[in-house]
């Protein structure tokens, strides 16, 4: 029997009879899909709920399918939080059919006003999901984890708010912090090539041109025409650097930069970008913030 076949069946049996709040003494097991998702919800959640992420550094939300092992912590969690808009593919018909016995799966990106999404004909939903880039949408995150947390878990509400006011003055310092950093480059040097179009509400939010080698889902496999394409537009607008990404296997970009080369012109690979995880924990990069600041670092260091 597949891993999300067994998943289903426990949900019915489980959630079935799961009661809303939690004895007084228990912490609120909280399971989270992507790495982005799970460093919000340990800032929110701190030390009063028990943590568990599905997806670590380097995992492509895109693909991941449920194994075995996050069978049992999906049917223990109190709460599930996940991004969304169908970003998690492979779990979406797990969550949508535990979704129809229990409150408990939380999709993030479904709260967002759809009418400010960037569209989107890769993805079910009809909405980019990488929502996450613009720092605006993740404090929307951030409150509603904290209503959340609040709500079933009554007696440690207020920790949970003083956490998410913290978290969110972090927020608002990343975002003055990041302007100063764009500011360096000229508007003309703001081309951001990558490998696959996870970029788009950091290029809407900085006035950065953004174009993926692949489409908006990484299940999307790039052809030779996209890159011989994609290598004349770098060649014409004379792009300095192109980016990998730390969850996409970066021959698509070498490919590129091959290509690019073919025509007598240099591009240089101005390092990786963390986009659909963050990077390995107890690194800067492993969390969202410090990911951010590193990404625009780089992107900026490398197009100056």
């Amino acid at each position: 029997m597949k891993a999300h076949h067994i998943l289903i069946l426990f949900s019915f049996l489980y959630f079935g009879c799961k009661k809303d709040t939690k004895p007084t003494n228990e912490k609120l097991n909280i399971v989270t899909t992507t790495s982005m998702i799970t460093d919000l919800v340990k800032n929110i959640g701190g030390n009063a709920i028990n943590l568990k992420g599905l997806m670590g550094s380097g995992v492509d939300p895109h693909l991941y399918k449920a194994s075995e092992g996050d069978v049992s912590k999906l049917v223990n969690a109190d709460i599930i939080f996940y991004n969304g808009l169908h970003l998690e593919g492979k779990l979406v018909e797990v969550f949508e059919k535990m979704g129809s016995k229990t409150k408990t799966p939380i999709a993030l990106g479904e709260h967002l006003d759809k009418s400010t999404l960037i569209g989107s004909d890769y993805f079910a939903s009809n909405y980019d999901p990488h929502v996450w880039f613009n720092i605006e949408y993740f404090k929307l995150f951030a409150k509603k984890v904290t209503e959340v947390l609040s709500k079933k878990d009554p007696k440690n509400a207020v920790n949970y708010i003083e956490n998410e006011k913290n978290y969110l003055m972090e927020l608002e310092v990343l975002q003055t912090e990041i302007k100063a950093i764009i500011e360096l480059l000229p508007e003309e040097k703001r081309i951001l090539v990558t490998a696959h179009d996870a970029f788009n509400y950091f290029g809407k939010n900085y006035g950065f041109e953004v174009v993926g080698l692949q489409g908006l889902s990484t299940a999307t496999e790039a052809g030779v025409q996209d890159v011989q394409k994609l290598a004349a537009f770098i060649i014409e607008k004379k792009v300095k650097a192109i980016f990998v990404e730390s969850s996409v296997p970066k021959r698509t970009i070498e490919a590129l930069q091959a290509a690019v080369k073919s025509k007598g012109h240099e591009v240089v690979i101005g390092g990786t970008l963390f986009s659909d995880a963050l990077g390995n924990a107890g690194t800067i990069e492993g969390t969202y913030i410090g990911m951010f600041k590193y990404n625009v670092n780089t992107i900026v260091n490398a197009l100056k």
